[in-house]
C-alpha cells in the first residue's frame, strides 16, 4: 500500500513539474550554452574544458575554461575575462594549464596563455606577431609545437572600399586558382601556416622542417619528444588538388620531413601515435572525384616507413578521433552512423569493430589518459554535456544546462523510416508538437541539414524546439548523399543533384501524410547551405509545399563558377561548364525552371557569404518576383555563410515564424524587426 501511494506521489510530483514548464521562445536560443573541447589531466584525476555563452546585451560570443574532477565532485571555473579562452591544455608534466587567447597582454593577438594548475593569475606565454593558430606541448613540457602563419601579419580580408577622404585600399591581386574562402574572402597572401618549434625556457621560435612552399598541419608529438608526424599537401599543383598525406620529422629546427603515406586522396585529420612510437592512426578519405562526399576510414601506418594499412575498411561507416589504448593493442576512435555518433575500438592488428558507447545519441571529442576517457555527448532532447565513460555506459560530469531545461517542454526525436521512389530505404527523424494528440493532422515542416555530406542526428537541435513549441511537426531527412549509411549511400547524388534527394525528401512528405501525422494541404520545407539548395529543387519539381524558406542556396549554378568557394568541387564533379554544359543546366534546373514554381518562398543569406554566395538568393528571388509567385529576399549585412550576429539570429528565427506561420496558417503576425 505505501509503495503503491509512493509511485503515486512521484508520478503526480513528475505531472505538476512537466505542466509548470513552458514552451521555448525565440529568445531561449540564447541561454543554452556549447560545452566543448574536454582535455583529461595525465593523471586522470580532472578534466579541462571550454563553456561557450552567449552574451545578448554585448552581442557576441565568450567561450571560457572550466574544469570538473572525474569523480565529478568539484567543478570550477577557470577563466573569466570578456575575451575568448580556448584549446586548453594540460602541460604533459601535470604543472600547468594553457590555453589560447587574444585578451590583453604584452603582445596583440591570439597567444598561448598559461597558469599553475592550483590557480591563479594567467600569464601571456608566447609573445608572436601574428598570434597562433594552434599548438601542442612536447612530452617533457619544455617545448611548443605551434601551428602559425609564416608571416607576422595578422590574415585579413582585403578592403571593399576606403574611408571618406582616406587613401583606397590596395588593388586586390588574384593569381590563384582556389582564391575564395568565406570569412577570409579573397586569397590574396601568399603566407603559409607552418609549423614552429617554441622553447618555453627561452621563447626562442624555430621554424620545424626545412620544406618547401607548403601548408603544414595537425602536429602531433612522438612518445619520446624526438619526432613530430603533421599533415601536409607537397603536390606540384597543390592549389589544384586535395592530396593530404602524412608527414614525421625529427623534433628539431630545419629538419627534413618524410612522407609516410601515398594515397592520391586526404590522408591526415587528427593523428595520434601508439604508445610504443611505432605506429600512426589516421583518417583517409575517399580518392579525389569523390572529395565533397568523402568518408574517412581509420588507418595506421609504420612511423619508420612500411605499408599504411586501413583497420575499419568493412565498417563501411566515417571514423574520427583515434587514440591508442595504453597497452598499445586497440584504437578507440568515433564512428558516424544513421543519425548518431559513438566510440568504437577495434585491434590495431586487424578484426571487428566493437562499439563502446550505446544509445541513440552524438559521442564525440574523447580524451583519455591513465585508463580514464572523458567524451562530449548529447541527444535529441538534451544539449552537449561532458560525461565520464564506464565501460559501455556514460557518466554525467556537467550541467550547465540543466536548470534550463528544467523550465522548458522539450520534446524529443523519433526515428522513422520509409520507402523512397525506387525502394530505397531512407531514415528520418520526426519531432512533434507540443500537446500532440494522435490520430489528429499538424502543420509539417520538411528541414534540409546542409552539405549535403552531413546527417541530422540525435543531438540538441533549438530550431527542431522551436517549431514543436509553435504547433509544428517537424522532419529531418537523411537524404541520398548524407553521411552515416556508408559510402555508396553518400555517393549516390555525385554528379546527379536535385534527383534522388528529391524523391527522398518527397518521399517523407508521402509518409508523414500516409501515416496521419502531417495535414497535407499545410505542408512546409526549408533549410540552409545545402538544406537551401535542395529547398530550391523540390520546389521546382513539385508544387505541394505551400510554404518554403531557402537559407544561404543557390540555384542557377553556372552563375556561380568562380563566385563561390567551389570551384575544385565543380571541376572534380561536373567538369568545367564550357566541357559539360548539359549537366550544368541540368543541374541548375530550379532557375531554368522557375515558371513550374507556385511555392511562396523566402530567400535568406549572409551579404558576405562566399560560400553560398547571396547572388543564388537574389536570382532566385527575381526569377519568382518577375512570375509573380510570393516571394522576398532577406540579406544580414556583413554576414558570412554562418549568422553571428545576436539580432539577426533572433530576426532569422521570427522569420521563420512568420513566413511558415502565414501560409500554412493563415498568420500575419510581425516579426519584432518589422514592428520596429
Amino acid at each position: 500500500m505505501r509503495a503503491a501511494l509512493a509511485l503515486t506521489l512521484t508520478l503526480l510530483t513528475t505531472d505538476l513539474a512537466s505542466a509548470q514548464r513552458r514552451p521555448v521562445n525565440v529568445d531561449d536560443q540564447f541561454r543554452f550554452v556549447d560545452v566543448g573541447d574536454p582535455q583529461i589531466s595525465p593523471d586522470g584525476d580532472w578534466i579541462l574544458y571550454t563553456v561557450t555563452a552567449t552574451d545578448v546585451a554585448a552581442d557576441r560570443r565568450n567561450s571560457d575554461v572550466w574544469k570538473v574532477k572525474w569523480d565529478g565532485s568539484q567543478r570550477s571555473q577557470v577563466t573569466f575575462t570578456p575575451e575568448n579562452e580556448n584549446a586548453p591544455r594540460w602541460s604533459p608534466d601535470g604543472k600547468f594549464i594553457s590555453f589560447l587567447s587574444s585578451r590583453p597582454g604584452p603582445t596583440k593577438g591570439t597567444q598561448v596563455w598559461v597558469l599553475e594548475r592550483a590557480g591563479g593569475e594567467a600569464r601571456q606565454l608566447t609573445q608572436l606577431k601574428g598570434g597562433v593558430t594552434s599548438y601542442q606541448w612536447s612530452p617533457d613540457s619544455t617545448r611548443l609545437a605551434l601551428v602559425r602563419r609564416d608571416s607576422d601579419e595578422p590574415e585579413e580580408a582585403p578592403a571593399a572600399r576606403g574611408g571618406e577622404g582616406g587613401p583606397p585600399p590596395k588593388p586586390i591581386v588574384i593569381d590563384k586558382y582556389q582564391f575564395k574562402r568565406d570569412g577570409p574572402t579573397y586569397l590574396t597572401d601568399n603566407a603559409r601556416t607552418r609549423i614552429f618549434i617554441y622553447h618555453i625556457a627561452s621563447r626562442a621560435i624555430e621554424r620545424l622542417t626545412s620544406d618547401g612552399d607548403y601548408d603544414e598541419s595537425n602536429p602531433e608529438w612522438s612518445p619520446d619528444g624526438a619526432r613530430i608526424a603533421f599533415s601536409s599537401n607537397h603536390d606540384d599543383n597543390r592549389d589544384r588538388t586535395r592530396n593530404t598525406d602524412v608527414f614525421v620529422v625529427d623534433a628539431k629546427p630545419g629538419s627534413k620531413s618524410r612522407k609516410l603515406t601515398a594515397f592520391n586522396g586526404n590522408d591526415g585529420g587528427d593523428l595520434a601515435w601508439s604508445t610504443d612510437g611505432k605506429l600512426i592512426a589516421y583518417a583517409q578519405g575517399s580518392e579525389p572525384k569523390f572529395n565533397f562526399h568523402s568518408l574517412n576510414r581509420l588507418a595506421v601506418v609504420p612511423a619508420d616507413g612500411g605499408t599504411p594499412r586501413v583497420l575499419t575498411a568493412s565498417l563501411d561507416r566515417g571514423t574520427g578521433s583515434p587514440s591508442f589504448t595504453q597497452d598499445g593493442r586497440e584504437v578507440v576512435f568515433t564512428v558516424t552512423d544513421d543519425g548518431a555518433q559513438y566510440l568504437a575500438r577495434t585491434p590495431v592488428m586487424g578484426g571487428a569493430v566493437a562499439r563502446t558507447t550505446e544509445g541513440r545519441r552524438v559521442a564525440g571529442n574523447p580524451s583519455s589518459a591513465n585508463g580514464r576517457t572523458v567524451v562530449t555527448s548529447a541527444t535529441s532532447s538534451e544539449p552537449t554535456e561532458l560525461y565520464a565513460v564506464e565501460g559501455r555506459t556514460l557518466r554525467k560530469l556537467s550541467t550547465h544546462n540543466d536548470a534550463l531545461l528544467q523550465e522548458l517542454q522539450i520534446q524529443p526525436a523519433e526515428d522513422i523510416a520509409f520507402k523512397s521512389k525506387d525502394g530505397t530505404e531512407i531514415h528520418a527523424l520526426l519531432t512533434k508538437p507540443i500537446g500532440y494528440v494522435a490520430g489528429r493532422r499538424y502543420p509539417t515542416l520538411i528541414r534540409i541539414h546542409g552539405g549535403p555530406t552531413g546527417q541530422d542526428q540525435h543531438s540538441f537541435a533549438f530550431e527542431r524546439q522551436i517549431f514543436a513549441a509553435n504547433g509544428y511537426v517537424v522532419i529531418n531527412v537523411n537524404y541520398r548523399g548524407s553521411s552515416g549509411r556508408g559510402a555508396k549511400f553518400s555517393e549516390a547524388i555525385f554528379a546527379d543533384w536535385g534527383n534522388l534527394e528529391v524523391d527522398d525528401v518527397l518521399a517523407a512528405a508521402d509518409h508523414a501524410v500516409a501515416q496521419g501525422i502531417a495535414d497535407p494541404d499545410r505542408l512546409g520545407i526549408g533549410g540552409w547551405s545545402y538544406g537551401g539548395v535542395l529547398t530550391d529543387y523540390v520546389i521546382a519539381s513539385d508544387t505541394r509545399f505551400k510554404a518554403a524558406i531557402s537559407g544561404a542556396g543557390s540555384a542557377n549554378h553556372i552563375s556561380l563558377y568562380g563566385h563561390d568557394q567551389y570551384t575544385y568541387l565543380y571541376d572534380n564533379e561536373f567538369g568545367p561548364p564550357w566541357e559539360n554544359i548539359d549537366l550544368w543546366i541540368k543541374y541548375s534546373y530550379p532557375f531554368f525552371k522557375a515558371n513550374k514554381i507556385t511555392t511562396p518562398t523566402l530567400f535568406m543569406g549572409g551579404q558576405n557569404d562566399f560560400n553560398v554566395p547571396i547572388l543564388g538568393g537574389e536570382q532566385m528571388y527575381q526569377a519568382l518576383t518577375t512570375l509573380k509567385v510570393p516571394t522576398q529576399l532577406v540579406i544580414y549585412p556583413g554576414q558570412n555563410h554562418g549568422l553571428t550576429r545576436v539580432p539577426y539570429l533572433r530576426d532569422r528565427l521570427e522569420r521563420y515564424l512568420a513566413w511558415y506561420g502565414k501560409y500554412l496558417n493563415g498568420d500575419v503576425s510581425k516579426t519584432s524587426a518589422e514592428r520596429k
